[in-house]
């Protein structure tokens, strides 16, 4: 009995003899562990420790820059010298010590930036400046009336107006030139968000001050310097519609857009793209900022920082635009615009032309030019300037050019076949005015129908559409249907819809109303005397007819590269903009041949065109005059709508292989009888000019 207690005692013993070893041994281990840590890790651990937060600040890199189709430089970059500010989390006086710092060093543009101080600005920077005064002029009183008076919420709000309302004129007037100038810069510093650098200055930053406020970065807490840049024009105002703005540091971005900016990355005062070509193409041109981490101690000292992104400067853009054939034709279009103003009568609505020059097999736009004469209100005299973007934004009654789409439709909807005959006579609808062509013709077929225009021709294709029958003196009745098919068989071939052309903001073009009891407006229709439409709209419709019936998206931008510093002069290619073939028209071949050879026939002796004939680039096209009412600039002063008479053209060549599409537009060109046609005479010179430089 006595032998088996030993026996026990002693393995008890044993099992806690291991136990204590075992804890010595983890204990050890755990000793080494932390000592080990300590040592090599101790004050890398010691910083996360002391570490209150991570901020990454985003600096802006250079935007993209604009070329021509040949390399030419559009849009460039200007760099000059900025003065920015970052604020990190900084109290009042803080703020001021450094303002006040600044304003010893540099000279702020009083126009820009100190005539926006308000009344109010100047009463709380007062109150900043005079922090003693400031406590004595609200009462123990005053202040507890407004504690009982409103929720702790607004009692903030309710002292601060009331302390405000307490300084004196005189004390406002005591603010000198120098606090004012400091004053402009504390506004600029407390504009911002924390953490997002703002520009204090950017333009005309002297090389001097630039160089004293280097030499006291030290002594202004988030003050930098850095370099920034202003758009630059090659050309001047040409394009200058098309290529867009971009916003100033002060504006940053657009207000209305606010969310959708910053969830893409932007601080408020970033630059942006605000219309067209700038905006449209902002994702390329930004680039990508670089981005930087700092990390602040619980003093909010910066103990380091660390670049987590390389910046990227914003790609280049290479137009399909030719500048150099760009400049000719805006100035044939002013040459043309200002002599036919000056040389006819009826012609004092007149103000604007058009032109687009287009490849017709890659949609590519070498030309989108547009001019507008307008009254300078200080000199009274008339200058003349860039409207290009008018031909993707203003459409209008464009007349006869439409009707090779008329006659492609009326093949297409089996009322006529090529060669078909018609007679062109005065069509009398009871209760109707007569409807007729600019001279009669009598019997005609489809090619002669658009060599010499005949209206009649296009209205008996439109009634036959819409199941009508035409009886001389008797009233006509067509199904309204025919509307429908028509405009969807023109919008297949560009007429009537949008062309999605890389710019924001085109438009459709008006429509029309469909009145089921005025058959009338559906023969207006057809000759293009009712819808309206864009000249961009022309180019897309005309390019489709040439290349045999693919309606190609027109694009201004050719290709995407990388931006092109250092030794290269462009930068490596990053994206090529393809043809893209919208739709194809169902149309026989035949068909399309026969509208071919109806637009050659337009172009030489006895067409409206023939001011083309002989010329040794064959072209080929349609001429269109339509009666319209007037809608511009000087339509108040009239209770109706004058009645205007608006000239175009559309036209391509060589016949055979058509390399080049075009389409002239001039609306409100005279409101006689009988006018000018800028529409020919420029159209005439833009071509020669094309396959002159071609040479």
């Amino acid at each position: 009995m006595g032998e088996k207690k030993r026996k026990r005692r002693f393995q008890l013993s044993l099992r806690l003899n291991l136990l204590f070893l075992l804890i010595f041994l983890l204990f050890s281990i755990l000793i080494l562990r932390l000592g080990f840590v300590q040592i090599v890790y101790g004050d890398e651990y010691k910083r996360k420790v002391d570490k209150t937060e991570d901020i990454v600040i985003s600096t802006t890199v250079p935007r993209g820059e604009i070329y021509d189709r040949n390399g030419n430089s559009i849009v460039s970059n200007k760099g000059k010298n900025a003065i920015l500010f970052t604020n990190w989390k900084y109290k009042p006086d803080e703020l001021n010590k450094t303002a006040e710092k600044l304003a010893d060093l540099i000279a702020m543009d009083s126009k820009k930036e100190i005539d926006k101080i308000t009344d109010i600005d100047k009463k709380d920077y007062w109150l900043l400046l005079h922090p003693k005064e400031a406590k004595e002029k609200v009462t123990i009183e005053e202040d507890n009336k407004l504690k009982e008076k409103f929720s702790e919420k607004d009692y903030q709000k309710q002292f601060n107006e009331l302390l405000r309302s307490k300084v004196t004129a005189s004390e406002v007037a005591s603010l000198s030139a120098h606090d004012l100038e400091s004053l402009a810069i504390y506004r600029l510093m407390t504009s911002g968000y924390y953490y997002t650098p703002i520009v204090i200055k950017n333009d005309g930053v002297t090389e001097e001050e630039l160089a004293k406020v280097s030499e006291n970065l030290s002594s202004m807490p988030g003050v930098d310097t850095a370099k920034d840049w202003d758009r630059t024009y090659g050309y001047g105002d040409t394009l200058k519609t098309v290529l867009g703005k971009v916003s100033s540091t002060q504006k940053g971005i657009p207000a209305e857009q606010k969310d959708e900016y910053l969830a893409k990355g932007y601080n408020m005062n970033d630059r942006v793209g605000l219309s067209y070509i700038e905006k449209q193409y902002e994702d390329v041109l930004r680039g990508k900022k670089q981005a930087v981490e700092y990390v602040k101690d619980k003093k909010d000292q910066i103990v380091s920082s660390n670049v987590i992104s390389e910046g990227k400067a914003g790609s280049d853009l290479f137009l399909s635009i030719d500048m150099n054939l760009q400049l000719e034709v805006e100035k044939i279009i002013e040459e043309e615009l200002r002599k036919t103003k000056a040389g006819y009568a009826g012609t004092q609505f007149l103000d604007r032309a058009f032109v687009v020059l287009m490849d017709p097999h890659t949609g590519e736009v070498l030309t989108m030019a547009g001019k507008q004469l307008v009254k300078n209100d200080k000199t009274g005299l008339q200058e003349v300037q860039d409207f290009a973007l008018g031909n993707i934004t203003t459409s209008y009654n464009v007349g006869s050019a439409v009707k090779g789409a008329m006659v492609l439709t009326g093949y297409k909807e089996g009322v006529i076949r090529p060669y078909s005959m018609m007679l062109d006579e005065v069509m009398s609808i009871k209760d109707s005015p007569d409807f007729k062509s600019w001279k009669v013709m009598n019997t005609i077929n489809d090619l002669q129908a658009l060599q010499q225009s005949s209206n009649v021709y296009m209205a008996k294709t439109a009634i036959a559409i819409g199941k009508g029958h035409y009886a001389k003196g008797q009233p006509l009745s067509v199904e309204t249907q025919a509307y429908t098919t028509i405009r969807n068989s023109f919008g297949e071939m560009g007429l009537g819809v949008r062309t999605g052309i890389d710019l924001p903001n085109e438009m459709a073009g008006f429509k029309g109303p469909v009145k089921p009891n005025q058959p009338g407006d559906l023969m207006f229709l057809s000759i293009g005397q009712y819808d309206t439409y864009t000249n961009m709209q022309l180019a897309q419709y005309i390019s489709t007819i040439a290349n045999g019936g693919y309606r190609i998206e027109p694009h201004i931008v050719k290709e995407i590269r990388s931006s092109g510093k250092g030794k290269e002069k462009y930068g490596v290619m990053e994206h090529e903009i393809k043809p893209k073939v919208l739709n194809k028209l169902n149309m026989k071949e035949e068909w399309m041949n026969q509208v071919q050879k109806g637009f050659r026939m337009v172009m030489q002796p006895g067409g409206t065109g023939s001011v083309f004939a002989g010329s040794s680039y064959t072209p080929a096209g349609k001429t269109g005059t339509a009666q319209a009412f007037y809608d511009g600039p000087l339509r108040e002063n009239y209770e109706e709508p004058p009645q205007v008479m608006n000239v175009s053209l559309v036209a391509y060549a060589p016949y055979e292989n058509p390399e080049v599409a075009m389409a002239v537009m001039v609306p409100w060109v005279y409101t006689t009888d009988n006018g000018p046609s800028p529409n020919l005479t420029i159209g005439k010179k833009v071509m020669d000019k094309y396959f002159d430089m071609k040479k």
